[in-house]
């Protein structure tokens, strides 16, 4: 059986599917919040042998005065779930995520996911407009945001981001006086345990303080896209030198007995 020749495509769920879809705010109930940090933990325990993290002091880097636009790449179905336990269980900020076809999981609103339809330029328009009023009135409020715009084989180049991030950026900085633009690298990989790991770089924050910074949207999409993949790259290549010295663990998966009694055999 050979592989789905559409398993990747360039044009959006929602526009493929023509489908208007209803707009819900982000919102943070602490019963259902509970729940999906119970949930999503286990989900990554279940699959993954760890997720680590590596610089995170970059993140304290950042501004306390503005809220945070926290970009990454967009590779597979996981990415959402890896967001939601950095910002939840490490970073410790108030998310909200932009997610297409909310309409197929309305319960996720209730934790601070909101949809965005791709289907035209004025629905998308919608969805960014929202996220940077969210951010205008919140400092302590964090966008995690895919700014390829679509999800990407692994590894695929040229990096490319849509202009979205900048036009959030600048409605915030116009706003608020300022924002945070914090990248964070990550990488799905196989080490040397059974199941694949999760490993999660974050980069220096940029600070923009001044709108000028960012007046040319295009230009500076480019400069954002362009050190992202040379940030990604890096990784890459530390990873397939397996230098992973830096790294801290979130979870780590407790040896199966087989993994105990193979580690008591070299012993003898």
């Amino acid at each position: 059986m050979g592989y789905d020749c559409d398993l990747y495509q360039d044009i959006p769920p929602t526009k493929l599917r023509n489908i208007d879809e209803k707009f819900r705010r982000a919102h943070h109930y602490k019963f259902w919040g509970l729940i999906a940090d119970l949930f999503f933990y286990n989900m990554l325990e279940n699959r993954f042998f760890a997720l680590k993290i590596k610089n995170l002091d970059n993140y304290y880097k950042r501004d306390n005065n503005y809220s945070n636009i926290i970009y990454a790449p967009h590779t597979n179905w996981w990415d959402g779930i890896v967001g939601y336990n950095i910002c939840n269980r490490v970073l410790k900020t108030k998310l909200i995520m932009m997610i297409e076809e909310l309409n197929r999981f309305p319960i996720l609103a209730k934790v601070g996911a909101f949809p965005v339809n791709k289907k035209s330029a004025q629905s998308a328009m919608k969805a960014l407009k929202y996220a940077s009023l969210e951010l205008s009135r919140d400092k302590n409020k964090s966008l995690w945001i895919f700014p390829q715009g679509i999800i990407k084989p692994p590894n695929f180049r040229p990096i490319e981001f849509q202009t979205g991030l900048t036009y959030i950026a600048q409605k915030v900085v116009e706003k608020a006086g300022g924002v945070n633009l914090i990248p964070m690298c990550v990488h799905y990989t196989f080490l040397r345990e059974d199941k694949p790991e999760v490993l999660v770089e974050v980069k220096e924050p940029y600070v923009i303080n001044d709108i000028n910074e960012i007046k040319d949207r295009k230009w500076f999409t480019n400069k954002l896209s362009s050190d992202f993949e040379v940030a990604l790259n890096e990784q890459m290549a530390q990873i397939q030198a397996g230098h992973l010295n830096g790294y801290d663990f979130l979870f780590k998966q407790k040896l199966p007995w087989y993994k105990k009694l193979e580690k008591r055999l070299k012993r003898i």
